[in-house]
């Protein structure tokens, strides 16, 4: 469709004009270009020679130059709209589209005529302070102009022009003789449609003189109830989107000048926002209409719904969309709109539902409506639904188009149906019609939905050998359709026309790297580029790190290798880069000795490494724990000049974690303390606390702690029950609540480990009451296990309060666990420290009966209790049983023995005992020598005890032990 253009030359840089009146080349593109509306065409005496038989035939009004015939005193004035390309005479009007000039009103009437004298002076001067546009200059012509506020010059392009059918540029150029000649016929008595008559033509020569016109009408009281020429002047301020002088125009044309609003009014400015795409603007447009009880018109909800379908708004469409229904206007390009939304999101249920509406609406569709209908049936493989509406267009004398028939081919090459397809594509031609280039490559997608080989190749061809060239989806379809059948000649050929249709190189690469890679046959990529331009992908960075990074994710380590040997580009950082991809993509396949033969070739600097690859291949030695390796990249960083960072550091003390190295990591956190400016991420704290923890350095936990806290890191479900389970016992006990109440606030969920931690520490604080709300929280969220209740029967024998010890132990059978060997210590170590030997006894039956082999720590509490009563057979006893299992005492067992030989009388036999220690290499703790020496002390043997003690502190045991 020719488009309509008009020049402004006059008043100004000119100003932006309408857009092209294009008609929708597809069923589904569709903007205000389709909605009918009306446009006001200068008169066709004021200027223009125009050439009528040829505009009433039913082609594009053509401008053959300009006339001075003078029409100034014509009331009727013939208007016209466009109409699928055609110039029509309309009486409805939409106004013009002229820029803001205000000018001051004059004191009084009688002043008019020497206002419009310096009006006619100033339009003149304007015109003639502008350079002629000749017909020659190219569309797009940039122009400056002085914004508004300031003399700041801005560069906007000159509007487009219309072209006729003789393709060339049609303007409306108005001459200073023009101008005078029309100002010239307006004097303070001529009428009200004489004025509007030189306000349509001022209109379409320059918004700026159009409106300075308009303020001498108001002046000289033109615009009492003259609608039309507020029309006009809406219009030209929305074209300089001065929406506030618009609003107020608004106000101004019913308060001062008693026009009533209607649509037209609207439309103008409805109009500019639809062609500019304003969409908040033109929404409140709406909706101040609505507000003040104004009918919308078939214009109004056409050029918005329009704009919605452009900008994919479909809130506000369905908003006005309703609107209309309820005012019960049919407007056919709403519901095509509507439509055209809802398929192009996916929601075919509501498309259809539209569909529905407009029968139910009566509304009878044009032919973009049916091709919306076809395409939203297509669409969704709805072929049946898609036929019937090819016959209902049969059916009403519509012929169908090329377009028609491309929507079913498409719609059968959805649902693979390429029987169908063929059949319509035979139809097409039948009916006298060419396929066209979107015919072609709707077959070729078809069949290669369907993996029909040797069908696609053909229309490709076909689409080929007809002038037309593919698209980027063919090529895309080609290469994975000759990938899947292994045709490397014809993947060859396609490459070819990528590159021959201007394909970046990084593309193409792309495109044959997944499609190959996808079916297995990756191998087969690097023989194929040989065979067609390899050598430009050597010289092109982006294309060789394409092509190498598939090659390493398809396991093709020595083909990635090989380009990289051959590569002619440079580029150190660029190279760095691809290198460390490669690395952590073998990394993250499991493939940790391609990564290191990657590595092995990769050009390294001694006094410059790449921190983060000596990071990534740490953690690779790490993951084959080859820690050797690991530690050598560490030490060669550190004695480098590069500066470790947090992930660096974070890297290093995992790698010394796994290789069960705690204390070097520590050592590592030392030093990445010293940079102040290093604050850990969530990961490194959570590493810190754990190898803290195993060194048992509480110190440091707690101060990790509080680092925590004052960093401001987020804390997660795994940040706190680290915290908890590792500095549970580094921290006051009051702070581990408060952090424990503060999880349990965030609604995060404590784990087995954190509950039995805190069982743990209250416990041994005595905070039983807070031990059995853990306590019952981990049997709520069947948390409680076997520790669980071991942690709180030991707390509660600790305490001496056999009641509540006997009750857990009836609670842990009760929940399907047997009383355990540390449960059964527990019971006979406290009624044995009571002196309740009569349960002690019992314990030590129920144990023989249910089984429970003893333990160390069951006989070092048989033989501390025995020992505390003086029952040296006793003792022998358990000594024998436990040697008779194939035990020996430890540490624990020799010093309970010697105070229990202190207690008896038998110091001699203690000593013996020092020196079976040192003959079975278990060496003596502090608790021995305090137990020996009380021994001796106890029997009177003081200078033995002298001795001793000397003796303790020459050995060093004091010092290390307090």
């Amino acid at each position: 469709m020719a488009a309509l253009r008009i020049c402004t030359p006059g008043g100004g840089a000119p100003e932006a004009r309408r857009g092209s009146l294009a008609a929708a080349g597809s069923a589904v593109q569709h903007g205000p270009d389709l909605i009918g509306f009306s446009s006001w065409v200068l008169p066709i005496s004021a200027g223009y020679a125009v050439d009528r038989r040829h505009a009433a035939a039913g082609g594009v009004a053509a401008c053959h130059g300009l006339s001075c015939a003078d029409s100034g005193r014509r009331k009727n004035h013939p208007r016209a709209s466009l109409v699928n390309g055609v110039v029509s005479s309309l009486e409805d009007s939409s106004g013009g589209e002229p820029a803001l000039c205000v000018s001051d009103s004059p004191e009084d009437a009688s002043s008019s005529g020497k206002v419009l004298s310096d009006l006619r002076r100033d339009m003149v001067d304007g015109i003639s302070g502008i350079p002629r546009i000749s017909a020659g200059k190219k569309k797009g012509m940039k122009f400056r102009k002085r914004g508004q506020g300031g003399n700041r010059l801005t560069r906007r392009s000159a509007p487009r022009r219309a072209s006729g059918k003789s393709g060339q540029d049609q303007r409306i150029l108005l001459s200073e003789d023009d101008i005078a000649a029309i100002l010239s016929s307006v004097t303070h008595e001529s009428s009200i449609e004489e004025c509007n008559s030189v306000l349509i033509r001022l209109e379409k020569h320059s918004d700026k003189t159009a409106l300075g016109f308009f303020e001498w009408m108001k002046a000289n009281g033109k615009l009492k109830g003259n609608a039309e020429a507020y029309h006009l002047a809406l219009q030209a301020i929305a074209w300089k989107e001065d929406w506030e002088a618009a609003g107020q125009l608004l106000h101004e044309m019913v308060a001062d000048s008693g026009c009533a609003l209607d649509a037209q009014a609207f439309n103008g400015l409805i109009y500019v926002c639809a062609k500019r795409r304003l969409v908040d603007w033109g929404t409140k447009w709406l909706h101040m209409m609505l507000e003040r009880d104004v009918q919308p018109n078939v214009s109004t909800v056409g050029m918005l719904m329009g704009l919605y379908q452009r900008i994919g708004n479909l809130p506000e469409a369905e908003f006005t969309f309703a609107k209309m229904r309820k005012c019960g206007i049919k407007c056919v390009n709403a519901y095509s709109a509507m439509v055209t939304l809802y398929t192009r999101l996916g929601h075919f249920a509501k498309s259809e539902e539209v569909i529905t509406l407009m029968n139910n609406d009566e509304v009878v569709p044009n032919m973009e409506n049916w091709l919306v209908r076809l395409n939203a049936y297509c669409q969704q493989g709805k072929m049946e639904e898609a036929e019937l509406v090819l016959k209902s267009l049969v059916d009403e004398g519509i012929a169908l188009n090329v377009v028609a028939y491309n929507t079913v081919i498409t719609g059968y090459g959805k649902v693979s149906d390429m029987q169908k397809a063929m059949e319509v594509f035979d139809r097409l031609k039948s009916a006298g019609l060419a396929p066209d280039e979107t015919t072609y490559r709707s077959m070729i997608e078809g069949f290669g939905r369907a993996d029909k080989y040797k069908q696609a190749i053909l229309y490709y061809r076909k689409l080929r050998n007809s002038g037309f060239k593919p698209n980027a989806s063919n090529f895309y379809t080609m290469i994975n359709l000759l990938a899947r059948h292994d045709d490397s000649e014809g993947a060859t050929e396609i490459l070819e026309d990528m590159r021959a249709a201007g394909c970046q190189c990084s593309s193409i690469v792309t495109v044959l790297v997944r499609a190959y890679g996808s079916v297995g046959r990756m191998h087969k990529v690097l023989q194929i580029l040989k065979a067609c331009f390899y050598k430009k992908i050597l010289f092109d960075a982006t294309s060789c790190s394409i092509l190498v990074t598939g090659f390493v994710q398809n396991s093709l380590v020595e083909e990635a290798m090989r380009v990289l040997r051959e590569k002619k580009w440079k580029d150190s950082d660029f190279e760095d880069n691809l290198y460390h991809i490669l690395i952590c993509s073998c990394k993250e396949a499991g493939c940790c000795d391609d990564a290191v033969r990657i590595y092995n070739q990769m050009p390294k600097s001694a006094t410059h490494p790449n921190l983060r690859i000596y990071c990534s291949m740490i953690d690779v030695f790490s993951i084959m724990e080859r820690f050797t390796d690991a530690e050598a990249l560490y030490l060669e960083l550190k004695a480098s000049s590069c500066v470790l960072d947090m992930i660096a550091y974070s890297v290093i003390v995992r790698m010394y974690t796994k290789a069960g190295r705690p204390e070097d990591a520590c050592l590592v956190l030392e030093d990445m303390e010293k940079q102040k400016e290093i604050v850990p991420d969530k990961y490194l704290f959570l590493d810190m606390l754990r190898t803290y923890q195993k060194c048992g350095l509480l110190e440091k936990l707690s101060d990790t702690y509080y680092w925590i806290l004052k960093s401001q890191v987020e804390l997660d479900e795994a940040m706190y029950n680290c915290i908890i389970n590792c500095c549970g016992r580094a921290i006051p006990v009051d702070e581990l609540s408060r952090i424990f109440d503060e999880m349990i606030q965030q609604g995060h969920l404590a784990n087995t480990v954190t509950l039995n931690v805190l069982l743990d520490i209250y416990g041994k604080a005595g905070l039983f009451n807070k031990a059995e709300k853990v306590f019952l929280m981990a049997r709520k969220q069947g948390m409680a296990d076997i520790i669980s209740y071991n942690t709180i029967i030991a707390a509660h024998a600790k305490n001496g309060d056999f009641r509540s010890m006997i009750y857990f132990v009836q609670r842990m059978q009760e929940a399907g666990f047997p009383v355990s060997l540390e449960a059964y210590n527990c019971m006979l170590d406290a009624y044995g420290k009571a002196g309740q030997l009569e349960e002690f006894a019992a314990v030590l039956q129920k144990m023989e009966r249910a089984g429970c082999e003893f333990d160390h720590y069951t006989y070092n509490i048989m033989i501390n209790i025995y020992g505390r009563k003086g029952w040296i057979e006793g003792v022998a006893n358990v000594l024998a049983e436990l040697k008779s299992r194939g035990g020996e005492p430890d540490l624990y067992s020799y010093n309970t023995l010697i105070k229990a030989y202190g207690i008896a009388g038998m110091p001699e036999d203690a000593v013996k005992l020092m020196q079976e220690m040192r003959i079975k290499g278990i060496a003596a703790d502090r608790v021995t020598y305090t137990n020996l020496i009380a021994a001796l002390q106890r029997n009177e043997n003081f200078l033995e005890a002298v001795k001793w003690s000397l003796w303790m502190k020459q050995t060093g045991v004091a010092a290390t032990r307090t």
